[in-house]
């Protein structure tokens, strides 16, 4: 029996004490996917009307279904959705707004493909067929238009409403993502982050009952030339993570070249069934899992293993699963069944890195081979080393010492990578950065196939080393 599930409505009202109480009946009265439960979470942008009293009077009599916020002063749609997003306790969100332009009934249809591991986000498009709208203003229309074309053209989309107040994703990718805008914009900004996080994005059609101006419509001319505003800004800023660290890796995950490359030293090694430690987001899954009869594909972070999972959705041979290295238990499930182990750049991160060893040895059929790659060098050790989270870099002997306590047979260790290192010890070292310039990572990227043919010329240490080890 799989676990139930929750989704948490989010609710954005200012000055809405007309429709919010049907609101929140209609949201706490919507049919929802058998397993899955709903709590309402909503924020008062600090409304002068009646929008307060009416929500708190609703929450004191559904205090197990309905969680109220409030401002105390207005700040914009997007800042109420922030601090909703921030107070979710559901595994999806659904930003539902509080004047009825929008059918809860239709909840169904935009969670279905993210509880089928499909969709990272689903977007409810009041333009694509099959669903029913209100006819209004043609120039509010033609303005949506072109924002949805500009902001596809932008971030290489082909949505048809980014203006959609109906978005459903999980609440783990978007809290990760740094959003800023304040008023309407935060439309345009979580589309446009949402994009650059290669974000599996679905669109299914929903009805619309769109307001007249009359009738309490707040969005105008100045918001639609803000939101046109916000395309170009989060387009050209690719501002999508707050942790520093995973800024680093995003930045190293735009390179394909280089990505590639380091596949391609890893793969010859690599056997019929494969156990990766530490996959990410898959961006060298992609290369490593083409050719095998089983691929299990691991991370520790929960956000991380429910890209993976819509990422390799399609692929058959690819399982994707729990696995923290420092852990034995997440191990057993694969004792004695491995041909191979991929570990790259991950035992940095584990404080008792001979005990990660050995549950790698576990996890290995007789003979089976595992192949880790580690940065090399303490005296190098910096910046970007601190921000990554790495207790150390290490030498070929240290390497190879622990990999045999652990019970390998070392069959060899090689360096990978020289021509970075001048480069790493500028940034970590002289720059003391906390990341790479996106410059940088473009013309490394780019010439990649130099860089490989003169590393083995490069008179210094390499920034890395890969170490094959055979089970005894």
């Amino acid at each position: 029996m799989s676990k139930p599930i929750l989704v948490s409505v989010l609710m954005p009202a200012y000055n809405e004490e007309e429709f919010v109480a049907a609101s929140i009946q209609r949201v706490l009265g919507a049919p929802l996917p058998a397993g899955v439960h709903l709590e309402l979470v909503v924020v008062d942008d600090g409304s002068t009307d009646r929008t307060r009293c009416t929500v708190e009077e609703l929450a004191a009599r559904h205090p197990e279904s309905i969680r109220f916020l409030r401002h105390a002063s207005n700040r914009g749609k997007g800042a109420a959705v922030r601090t909703a997003i921030e107070a979710a306790r559901g595994e999806f969100g659904i930003i539902q707004d509080a004047d009825l332009e929008y059918d809860p009934a239709e909840y169904p249809k935009l969670l279905a493909p993210l509880l089928a591991g499909r969709a990272d986000a689903v977007f409810g498009s009041r333009f694509a067929s099959a669903g029913e709208r209100r006819v209004l203003y043609f120039w509010h229309a033609l303005a949506n238009q072109l924002l949805t074309t500009f902001c596809n053209a932008v971030a290489d989309l082909n949505l048809t409403d980014i203006e959609t107040c109906y978005k459903a994703f999980r609440i783990s990718l978007v809290r990760s993502i740094p959003l800023r805008s304040d008023r309407f914009g935060i439309e345009p900004e979580l589309t446009i982050k949402l994009a650059q996080r290669q974000a599996c994005l679905y669109e299914v059609p929903v009805s619309y009952y769109g307001r007249t101006y009359e009738e309490g419509k707040k969005i105008g001319l100045r918001d639609a030339a803000a939101a046109f505003y916000s395309v170009l800004r989060w387009g050209l800023a690719r501002d999508i993570y707050i942790d520093p660290g995973a800024r680093i890796l995003d930045r190293l995950a735009r390179t394909p070249s280089f990505n590639r490359w380091m596949a391609g030293e890893v793969v010859p090694a690599l056997g019929a069934s494969v156990l990766e430690i530490g996959a990410g987001i898959g961006n060298l899954t992609r290369y490593l899992a083409p050719g095998r009869k089983r691929y299990v594909a691991t991370d520790h972070d929960e956000e991380h293993l429910a890209r993976l999972r819509v990422a390799f959705h399609g692929r058959p041979n690819v399982t994707v699963a729990r696995c923290d290295l420092s852990r034995p238990e997440d191990f057993a499930p694969y004792a004695g069944q491995m041909d191979s182990v991929v570990c790259l750049n991950v035992l940095e991160h584990v404080a008792d890195d001979v005990a990660a060893l050995r549950n790698i040895h576990s996890a290995l059929a007789p003979e089976g081979v595992a192949v880790i790659l580690v940065p090399q060098g303490q005296t190098i050790y910096g910046s970007l080393d601190r921000v990554l989270g790495h207790y150390r870099r290490y030498s070929e002997p240290e390497l190879r010492r622990k990999m045999e306590r652990a019970g390998f047979d070392v069959t060899g260790v090689r360096e990978f990578n020289r021509v970075t290192r001048p480069v790493w010890i500028w940034n970590g070292m002289v720059l003391k950065s906390s990341t790479f310039s996106r410059f940088q990572l473009l013309v490394f990227d780019r010439l990649v196939w130099l860089w490989r043919r003169l590393d083995r010329f490069c008179p210094w240490g390499a920034v890395s080393l890969i170490a094959a080890g055979r089970k005894r």
